[in-house]
């Protein structure tokens, strides 16, 4: 897996909400905020198992009801789909807690 060229950064970047690029590394990241901590584990739960079975595990720091997470392919030695991909799908845990 390589990194993503330029124009292949700004379009998948374009299509991911509240993802950042990190300021002098070739990474994305994003502050997720639950109801409260069971909420937030919840989420951290399915996470980890998607990650497990794309072996593809994020960088994140969780206190209370917040979740802090960077995303880089590290055997890439930087951003790839696959980082893209598994901020679709946090998004799309944390989109389904909300609605819960």
């Amino acid at each position: 897996m390589k990194p993503l060229s330029d124009s292949e950064r700004a379009e998948l970047l374009a299509g991911l909400d509240g993802w950042s690029l990190v300021e002098g590394r070739d990474a994305i990241r994003k502050h997720f905020i639950f109801d409260d901590f069971n909420a937030a584990f919840a989420w951290m739960t399915r996470v980890a198992m998607v990650a497990e079975k794309m072996d593809h595990h994020p960088e994140w720091f969780n206190v209370y009801r917040k979740v802090d997470v960077t995303l880089s392919t590290h055997d890439a030695n930087g951003l790839t789909r696959r980082d893209i991909e598994m901020a679709q799908r946090m998004d799309q845990f944390a989109a389904g807690l909300n609605e819960a």
